[in-house]
């Protein structure tokens, strides 16, 4: 089940820009709770709190109950906007949830056993392709990460969408040959992979000719016996003598 989190909002009586701008110099975010039907709820939640569940991690993956006025609305973050010169937020949105609805959702890829893996091991490198899956799910089972095993790559293989086990109830909306990690292999591995055939040719083609040697002697005595013959040549000319 996925972990709930809450959170305690103000609500706004007010929209607009000016009212945002009071709401920030109050140390709080303007946002808003939408879906489900239901029209949206203007609100604001304090500003340090909201900064820690961002920085925090998952957050767009975390489902919330804000606690509005002794009223708890059951949400899940949808978005939010940072300023783009301070870093810190000015707005965000939460999505209402009805009993047994089913989203759409990002999900994080987190890749294990790497230091396992045979072409780790050989030099190569971990290249994450895709760094989130596009899921579908019931929300009380929204998994907070998809984990992808690396530990039997070899170097220049990769590891698709369809070679990873997804939770019960989750479906990948992802097409299943998707590539998600690759094992890149290090520098001047393509040259080094050329020496190497290069020498097991240079290896082998002592072998081959000692292997032809004995084919060659073996036609010698084949000439040595033209004498042989000719040598019956003096015995006919005493006969006629």
């Amino acid at each position: 089940m996925a972990t709930v989190k809450e959170l305690k909002a103000t609500a706004r009586p007010k929209s607009g820009k000016g009212a945002a701008r009071a709401e920030r110099r109050a140390g709080r975010v303007p946002g808003v709770i939408y879906g489900n039907n239901q029209p949206p709820l203007p609100i604001s939640v304090d500003d340090r709190e909201l900064r820690q569940r961002i920085l925090a991690g998952r957050f767009l993956t975390t489902l919330v109950d804000i606690d509005l006025e002794g009223k708890k609305h059951r949400v899940i973050p949808r978005d939010f906007h940072l300023d783009p010169v301070k870093d810190f937020p000015i707005h965000v949105d939460f999505m209402r949830l009805g009993e047994g609805a089913t989203i759409r959702i990002s999900v994080p890829l987190h890749v294990v056993k790497a230091e396992g893996s045979p072409g780790v091991k050989r030099g190569g490198t971990v290249n994450i392709v895709a760094h989130a899956i596009e899921l579908e799910c019931g929300v009380e089972n929204i998994p907070q990460f998809i984990e992808a095993d690396v530990g039997s790559l070899e170097i220049g293989h990769s590891l698709h969408l369809s070679d990873v086990k997804l939770p019960t109830g989750v479906k990948a909306l992802t097409r299943e040959d998707a590539t998600l990690v690759t094992i890149v292999p290090p520098s001047g591995y393509a040259e080094e992979q050329k020496a190497a055939a290069a020498a097991a040719a240079g290896a082998a083609a002592p072998g081959a000719a000692a292997a032809a040697a004995p084919a060659a002697g073996a036609a010698a005595p084949a000439a040595g016996a033209a004498p042989a013959a000719a040598a019956k040549a003096p015995a006919g000319g005493d006969k006629k003598k």
